[in-house]
């Protein structure tokens, strides 16, 4: 609930304008969009559901070992009798009946294992709702950095395209005095004009990053998103992140669900082993009867208990009721012998499939441990990458300077300045995307050990 009035006191601060009809714009750091993610993304409410269900499905098990009681009421109005010979008629003419019965399992080792199964479901359902929000975290995460990276790209060819746009001023006013040469000139425009689509390019990379965002927090896609921050401020948590990272996987989510499930296939066996067990339960009946007496084999019969009417037994002719009420309670066992050996089978089918899951865990954890690695190489890999473009793009700087300067004062020639600009440019996006690559392999680093938020 606090997390969500959170969400709605951003959204009512960063609308733009007065108008309903305009567009809402919400700005967001990196810990709001995860924080929104896990409270309104699709799959986290449908993971929260299903363990919902699974809590249901428990309980219905659970109410079979609850007295269950049931009641049947009943009117029988005889058309037509049954007739014996010589006329001589049994039954009533109207018959009023009521039950009731009371069961009680004392002794059921299914519904036991049943039990145990619906608790091992159950842990599957916190696992997969848990291996969810792990997921979604990492996928916010380098959707937020996508943003950061195409943001950062594109302030990085604009750069570029306002130091050729000075370069072609400077040339077209050397061309004009005659200190440079027409070639010099159309190169200089060739080149901003090559350096345009890219950045439109660029400019749409951020808008499809956006709407990739706004589909993981699970928001219209009317609404503007902004995000706060550069990757240049994460320069620091990319140095910090040099130090030795743990390599437990442990906690890893699709590990931990095969470990679950070798536990439903073993409860299952339990479940399958209990129909050789013998059940017990309890029960009591009772009945509530009654019937009219007006008929030759009551007559004959004294009757009934209610017959008493003044008249004497055996005698009356009146409509009267014969009541009986017969409670019985008893305990019912019930042994399995032989059930043309389908539990056998079942039994055997379970353990070949926990066989196969075992063989399946051993592969998933080789699997698992190279993509531990494979993601430790990663990280070290772009912090390196990262210090040597912070170099780079120093040293290319200053080589453009030299480039422009030596081309202005006429002994450099344009191909120097656009190589060395082409240089900066590069070292400055390299120098982006290793920040990026540092960032989206943590990301997927702690998806793979299971860490969570």
């Amino acid at each position: 609930m606090k997390r969500r009035l959170a969400v709605a006191v951003m959204a009512l601060a960063s609308w733009v304008g007065v108008s309903a009809q305009q567009t809402q714009t919400i700005t967001l750091t990196l810990d709001e969009a995860v924080s929104i993610a896990l409270s309104d993304n699709p799959t986290i409410k449908v993971a929260n559901l299903e363990i919902e269900r699974q809590k249901y499905e428990r309980k219905q098990t659970e109410a079979n070992l609850w007295p269950q009681l049931s009641a049947t009421g009943q009117y029988l109005y005889a058309i037509e009798k049954q007739s014996m010979a010589k006329g001589l008629s049994f039954g009533a003419d109207n018959t009023i009946s009521a039950s009731g019965n009371l069961n009680m399992a004392l002794f059921a080792p299914s519904v036991y294992a049943a039990l145990n199964m619906n608790k091992i479901q159950l842990e599957n359902a916190v696992e997969q709702a848990r291996a969810s929000k792990i997921t979604l975290v990492a996928e916010v995460k380098k959707a937020y950095f996508n943003i950061l990276l195409a943001e950062q790209s594109i302030k990085v060819l604009h750069a570029s395209e306002a130091n050729i746009e000075e370069t072609v001023e400077n040339t077209r006013n050397m061309y004009k005095a005659g200190l440079a040469a027409e070639y010099d000139l159309l190169t200089a425009e060739v080149q901003l004009s090559n350096l345009r689509p890219t950045i439109i390019q660029t400019e749409n990379s951020v808008e499809i990053a956006k709407l990739l965002l706004k589909m993981y927090l699970g928001l219209p896609q009317e609404t503007e998103v902004e995000v706060t921050g550069t990757l240049d401020e994460f320069r620091d948590a990319v140095l910090a992140g040099g130090a030795s990272l743990p390599t437990d996987y442990s906690e890893n989510t699709d590990l931990r669900t095969l470990d679950i499930n070798l536990k439903m296939l073993n409860a299952q066996k339990r479940l399958a082993n209990s129909a050789r067990i013998p059940t017990i339960a309890a029960f009591m009946q009772g009945s509530y009867t009654g019937n009219d007496a007006r008929n030759p084999l009551s007559s004959m019969m004294g009757g009934g208990a209610g017959a008493g009417s003044g008249t004497g037994a055996g005698t009356s002719t009146k409509n009267e009721f014969w009541w009986q009420y017969p409670i019985n309670v008893g305990v019912q066992v019930s042994i399995p012998i032989f059930a043309g050996f389908a539990n056998t089978s079942k039994v055997k089918s379970i353990q070949n499939s926990i066989r196969q899951l075992e063989m399946q865990r051993d592969y998933l954890e080789e699997s698992i441990y190279v993509q531990v690695r494979s993601a430790l190489n990663t990280l070290i890999t772009a912090r390196e990458t990262m210090l040597a473009n912070e170099k780079t793009v120093v040293q290319a700087q200053k080589a453009f300077d030299i480039a422009q300067t030596r081309y202005t004062a006429g002994a450099g020639t344009i191909l120097e300045v656009n190589s060395t600009e082409l240089q900066l440019t590069r070292s400055s996006l390299n120098y982006s995307q290793a920040i990026y690559d540092y960032l989206s392999a943590k990301a997927d680093y702690d998806k793979i050990i299971g860490k969570e938020e």
